[in-house]
């Protein structure tokens, strides 16, 4: 943690031109889309359930059981289809990516049409720098220009814009006060070069903001082989490790495609599941916030062979527990 000090003013600096482009305000949500407000603290989940074949997405809160280090929670907030969408989509434009713009524009755009009513998204691009090209907001048409202005140059900057991206965005939802399903869909082909922050004060903050991080490996020309094998094991470099950590860790996926035209059904896939997870709170029982990371584990009592996924955890502080109750304005 030794990088935090000249991160947190790195990120000040960085996160500034979201509050200058955020158009969430803009009038865009139907009055018919249901707000779920921010009460007493409790433990918000986003939960993925899969039967081995397919996303189900007809389960009921009796179908659940919620255990935090080993102990059944009692759940107090279930939604399986109503809790809007934030989603970051943060996309590498490095030099080594220049070659690959117009696809991912193009991949990028269908992604975000997939946005409902009620949802919002963000665009921000990182090369040797972070940069918010669009702020939260529901006008697919600002998101759309975002996308279509991203140009390619300089290093890779991935921990710092993942840092900006957890901080700044999860912070406004907090602010706001609803209950909205976060998830953060990064793209990067390669190594990070030029970020002050470290990977683990990226997973720190994530294992505390609750944020679903689907994270996107695409194959640089320039790197090992990951189908090469070494005494049988396939090959994975550190940063593909980071890049399946923090996936895992947030209840997410991590996705390697070898080819940049792969990228649209990778975004496919990611929408796919955000349009079929469970949001689920409870609040813990043992409420001591010690700082300590607790291990959270959900399982299917009527179902057990079905496979539910979520974040593995949360650090137990003030600032972990997101208060959720079922109030419709």
């Amino acid at each position: 943690m030794k990088h935090l000090a000249p991160a947190v003013a790195l990120v000040s600096a960085l996160a500034l031109p979201v509050a200058a482009q955020d158009n969430s305000t803009q009038p865009g949500k139907p009055q018919s889309v249901p707000v779920f407000r921010t009460g007493a603290s409790l433990v918000s989940l986003t939960v993925s359930v899969s039967d081995g074949k397919r996303l189900v997405s007809d389960l009921g809160p009796e179908d659940f059981a919620v255990f935090e280090d080993g102990v059944r929670q009692r759940v107090e907030f279930f939604e399986s289809k109503n809790v809007p969408i934030d989603l970051i989509l943060l996309i590498d434009t490095s030099s080594s990516m220049r070659d690959k713009i117009a696809v991912i524009r193009e991949a990028a755009t269908g992604f975000l049409k997939t946005l409902r009513a009620g949802d919002r998204g963000a665009v921000v691009a990182f090369n040797d720098g972070v940069n918010v090209l669009q702020g939260l907001t529901p006008d697919r048409e600002s998101l759309f220009a975002a996308v279509k202005n991203i140009e390619a140059r300089g290093g890779t900057a991935l921990n710092n814009a993942l840092y900006v991206a957890i901080k700044q965005f999860g912070q406004k939802a907090r602010q706001e006060g609803d209950v909205r399903r976060q998830a953060i869909a990064v793209l990067s082909d390669g190594e990070d070069t030029t970020s002050v922050i470290s990977f683990d004060d990226v997973l720190g903050l994530a294992r505390r903001s609750g944020v679903s991080i689907y994270t996107i490996a695409l194959k640089s020309e320039f790197a090992p082989d990951r189908r090469l094998a070494e005494n049988g094991r396939k090959y994975f470099s550190q940063a593909d490790y980071s890049m399946r950590q923090l996936a895992q860790e947030t209840g997410a996926q991590s996705f390697f495609p070898s080819a940049v035209q792969d990228l649209k059904g990778v975004y496919a896939a990611i929408a796919d599941e955000l349009a079929t997870q469970y949001s689920i709170g409870y609040s813990p029982s043992n409420a001591r916030p010690d700082g300590r990371f607790r291990r959270i584990v959900v399982r299917l009592t009527t179902h057990p062979e079905m496979q539910p996924r979520t974040r593995a955890g949360y650090t137990a502080d003030a600032v972990s527990a997101a208060g959720l109750r079922n109030r419709r304005q």
